[in-house]
Parts: C-alpha cells; sequence; structure tokens
C-alpha cells in the first residue's frame, strides 16, 4: 500500500471528490477517512467490515508482514526502547550509565544538556514500565502511522514526548524522570483528536467513547501510584491534541499536506524546546 507521505493520490471510491492516501486493507480499493472503519490490522471499507455469511481464511503471518511495512516507526520505537532496557538489565554498569546520561534531570538540563529531554523517552525504570508504554505505543502507533504517514507519525511521537518533558521541566520538579510515557499520551491525544469527528456515527463514537475511558483511567493513576511524572503525561497530552487538532484542517489528499503535517509537529516541538530552555 502507498503510504501517506508519497506523491501518487488516491480518490474515495465512495466520495469521488475526496482525495485519500488510505485504503482497504481487504480490498485495496481507496477510502478517505469518514468510510475507514479500524480493523485488528489496517482499515476496511463499509463493504469489507460488514459481516458477512461464511468465513474467510486470511493468512495470519501475510497479514503481520504487511503491517510491520506499512508502519516501519512504530515498529522501530518499540525496537530501540525494547533494546535499550535489555541492555541496561543485562549489564547492570551499563544500565546504570544509561540512566545517568540518559534520563532528564532539571540541574543538569539548566546547565545546558537540553538533549536530556529527548534521551529520557527511550530509558525506562523497570520491566512494568517498558511493557506498558511499548504496549500502548502497539495499541495506538499502527492506526496513526497508517493515517497520517511515517515522517508525519515520527515527528508527532517526538514533539509530543519534548511537550511532556517541558511541562515537567516548566513546574520544577528536580526528580530525574525516564519514560515514553509523554510521547504515548501524545499518540492518544492525537487519536482522539482524529476520531473526534467521527463521534457522531456509532463506530466512532464506540472508539472516542474507549479513547475517553482510557485517558481517564491513565489521568488517575498518579493519584494512586508514586512517583509518576504526571506533568510530563499532561504535556504530551496536550501537545498531541494541539498537533493532531491542526492536522485536521488541512485538506485531505491535498499536494503537499504530508509536509505541513510535519512541520506543524516540528514547531510544536521546537516551542517545547525553546520552553525548556527559557524556564
Amino acid at each position: 500500500m502507498t503510504g501517506p507521505d508519497q506523491t501518487s493520490i488516491a480518490y474515495c471510491y465512495r466520495h469521488p471528490d475526496r482525495g485519500t492516501r488510505l485504503a482497504c486493507s481487504e480490498c485495496g480499493r481507496p477510502i478517505c477517512v469518514e468510510c475507514s472503519n479500524d480493523a485488528a490490522v489496517g482499515q476496511k471499507c463499509p463493504e469489507c467490515s460488514t459481516p458477512i455469511g461464511r468465513n474467510r481464511v486470511i493468512n495470519a503471518r501475510n497479514l503481520r508482514q504487511v503491517d510491520r511495512a506499512t508502519t516501519p516507526v512504530t515498529w522501530a520505537l518499540i525496537a530501540i526502547n525494547v533494546a535499550v532496557f535489555l541492555i541496561g538489565r543485562i549489564d547492570v554498569a551499563t544500565g546504570r550509565e544509561i540512566f545517568i546520561n540518559a534520563a532528564q534531570y532539571k540541574p543538569l538540563i539548566d546547565d545546558g544538556e537540553i538533549w536530556r529531554v529527548v534521551t529520557a523517552m527511550f530509558v525506562h525504570a523497570n520491566l512494568t514500565h517498558v511493557l506498558f508504554n511499548m504496549w500502548a505505543l502497539y495499541l495506538f502507533g499502527p492506526s496513526l502511522e497508517r493515517r497520517f504517514g511515517s515522517v508525519s507519525f515520527a515527528t508527532l511521537y517526538l514533539a509530543a514526548g519534548l511537550g511532556g518533558g517541558s511541562l515537567y521541566h516548566a513546574v520544577g520538579r528536580i526528580d530525574p524522570a525516564v519514560g515514553a510515557s509523554g510521547a504515548i499520551f501524545g499518540l492518544m491525544g492525537a487519536l482522539l483528536a482524529a476520531t473526534y469527528r467521527q463521534r457522531h456515527t456509532p463506530a466512532g463514537r464506540a472508539v472516542f467513547s474507549q479513547l475517553m475511558l482510557l485517558l481517564i483511567i491513565n489521568l488517575s493513576l498518579p493519584f494512586v501510584i508514586p512517583n509518576i511524572a504526571w506533568e510530563a503525561h499532561l504535556g504530551g497530552l496536550v501537545a498531541g491534541v494541539a498537533i493532531s487538532a491542526a492536522w485536521d484542517r488541512l485538506q485531505h489528499g491535498k499536494p503537499g499536506a504530508a509536509t505541513q503535517r510535519t512541520i506543524i509537529a516540528a514547531v510544536v516541538g521546537l516551542v517545547a524546546i525553546i520552553a525548556v530552555i527559557i524556564t
């Protein structure tokens, strides 16, 4: 399937006036956002998502290969985070060095080590921490990457993580912080904003309601579990919602839309870095 950042533009088979870069993962026909129904892998057109009288056998291995091919950034991020965690567990001394040199720590950032706002996103404190974040990335990442394209998605992820780190720094907490939670909450916020338009449909309303419930549960965790950087969660969420809301104003299928999405997310990330510098 041609990715959203490629030059070719198709038109929805049900709405010929709407340019789109989405396609049904089953029949391959181009579909717009309104006609897209999220499936276990990819998205389906209304016809293919309607239950039929008999079952079809689909090769699960082929589906997994297609999913990995169309969402390379999601899988790369999962691989990097897991690899960093495993390296730190295999060699305790190396793990300690990674934490010391990569964690977000306000006094050292104030001394000029700005890169810590980025590197902290790829370090996790324990097995539960990395498993939860990577499960959430696996859950939310593919649908966003397929919808907006790999480059735009990568910029969104980074900008949301920077937004989370920026708010954590601005609040003034000096406890070292690590984890991809800010970026994950940014993805959740972006998906929430992206599905907001579809809330009037039964499927869209169900997805939107599930996301809201999941968001409320996760935002409530800092009240019952200590040592959770709620500031990073909130900062990432706000960044993700803002980016996705701005993306939604772009005309789907318009030439240069992918570049504009990337620029919008990059600007949000730059603003977050500037906020860290001036605070």
